[in-house]
């Protein structure tokens, strides 16, 4: 553990700029001289997201989708995805190491230690620095307690290695879950209601952290009826909040990144960062036809190491009304190569001067997600009918069809199509995983993980052995420790 405290300490005095309001911060300003102003505040909270954005970089899809068992190889392969996909994760994989989403939690600390005693103009700018704090610290901690379980909680921001707590215990996951409440909570008392950033925290995005929250903890923690009233009211207020509304076309998401059905996504900004998991789902420019290049072959330079499964792909091409299908993932014949490629729109970045860019924002909530929430929800609350109207708003914007679902979906039908709409909709968008979870059908869906539902905390990583071998108090997810 005291790896991450370095890692940590290395990471306080960061430099980070924000295009929209030209916020820059300088590198190298002693802890002791920084938190004197409201400037002072604001730039660390942009630092923050800076280091925020580059942990979920592409923690984010290994986390939250490689395990589905929906990807393979690109144009070639690496050993340590293959163990993703297949669910067996080594002790010494990169991503075991949570050290970087323990900086993120430590810069969101000092915020939280350092802002309330700083002088603001207006009060309420205080209480957004603050809420976008909680907001940071609490979608860390729960991405922690859904990836390894028991994990250290770490409070107070770490600025010397002369501090206690150094060597932290893991703690029972029961407790991470009510540290991402209480922060939640939290965020959404502080937030003021007139703030509608995208790419920072507002009362949408934290809403959407707390529908998401509620619902797991009420269908995979079964912690009880109130957190799905939780998820429920969290849910309705960001359907009814006029900020957000459904793009009429879906490619519309993509390329329109303050559009209306954007919660929140981490900012990609060239000059300032760019790149991050979709630089690897384009086909490297060397391989392809001159002619062909981004006519129609979007291109990188990067390779091309992962892409869907055969079956991902057959079922997000079965309905040729679907519009999503083109946006998903385009395939091409190149006839002077004698190859087929094929490619993902999403977040493709922007082709210039010969050059592709990525700096697409990764979308990390938006009011489909939202709708379709809702619909688990109302599925839950046996109000199937109520359920059915909202998963055919997400099936008629794809299909142009109207009442594309019946109503005589029985529950288990139900369950299982807003799984499909959700693999459908959110493909490669770091989301399926929790999916398979939420929804009770990992087991089943999951290729490597069928019949393995005995394995002690199959669902789970492993703990870097890293950490491990640095702080004596860090145990292995048992499972994992043979």
């Amino acid at each position: 553990m005291k790896s991450i405290v370095s890692i940590i300490l290395a990471g306080i005095l960061f430099s980070s700029c924000h295009g929209d309001l030209d916020v820059i911060q300088t590198s190298e300003v002693s802890a002791n001289s920084m938190w004197q102003t409201e400037e002072d505040a604001t730039s660390a909270m942009y630092g923050m997201y800076n280091k925020f954005r580059s942990t979920y970089s592409y923690g984010y899809i290994y986390w939250g989708e490689y395990r589905t068992g929906l990807w393979g190889d690109g144009l070639t392969g690496q050993t340590a995805r293959t163990q993703v996909y297949q669910n067996q994760i080594p002790t010494d994989h990169g991503y075991a190491n949570w050290a970087d989403l323990y900086t993120t939690i430590n810069a969101a600390n000092l915020i939280l230690r350092y802002t309330p005693s700083i002088s603001f103009t207006n009060e309420s700018d205080k209480n957004k620095v603050l809420a976008n704090a909680y907001y940071v610290r609490a979608f860390c901690y729960y991405w922690i307690a859904r990836i390894w379980g028991d994990a250290p909680i770490l409070l107070d921001g770490f600025e010397s290695d002369q501090q206690e707590g150094l060597y932290p215990f893991r703690e029972p996951v029961e407790d991470v879950f009510k540290q991402v409440e209480s922060d939640i909570t939290q965020a959404l008392t502080l937030m003021p209601a007139s703030v509608s950033d995208r790419s920072l925290a507002s009362q949408g995005s934290i809403n959407m952290l707390k529908a998401d929250y509620s619902l797991w903890m009420y269908k995979v923690r079964n912690s009880g009826d109130a957190y799905l009233n939780s998820a429920s009211d969290a849910v309705n207020a960001v359907l009814n909040n006029s900020n957000y509304g459904l793009e009429s076309n879906y490619t519309n998401i993509f390329t329109n990144e303050m559009g209306s059905e954007i919660i929140f996504a981490w900012s990609y900004i060239q000059d300032e960062y760019t790149g991050g998991y979709p630089e690897e789902y384009l086909v490297p420019s060397q391989y392809v036809s001159e002619e062909a290049i981004e006519n129609p072959v979007k291109v990188g330079s990067h390779q091309q190491w992962c892409f869907y499964t055969e079956d991902y792909k057959s079922l997000l091409a079965e309905n040729p009304e679907d519009q999503r299908t083109i946006v998903s993932f385009e395939t091409y014949f190149d006839e002077p190569k004698n190859a087929t490629f094929q490619w993902i729109n999403k977040f493709a970045g922007t082709w210039s001067n010969g050059t592709r860019i990525f700096d697409s924002d990764i979308i990390v909530y938006r009011y489909a997600d939202a709708i379709l929430l809702d619909a688990e929800i109302k599925m839950a609350k046996n109000d199937l009918s109520g359920a059915i109207a909202s998963l055919n708003k997400i099936a008629e914007r794809a299909y142009g069809e109207p009442n594309f679902y019946p109503s005589t979906l029985n529950t288990a039908d139900l369950n299982k199509a807003i799984l499909r709409e959700r693999q459908k909709e959110f493909a490669a968008e770091g989301k399926l995983w929790w999916d398979y979870i939420r929804l009770g059908l990992v087991f089943e869906e999951a290729p490597y993980l069928v019949g393995r539902e005995n394995e002690l905390n199959v669902l789970l990583w492993p703990v870097s052995q890293t950490s491990i071998n640095k702080n004596p108090n860090i145990t292995q997810t048992p499972g994992y420790d043979k």
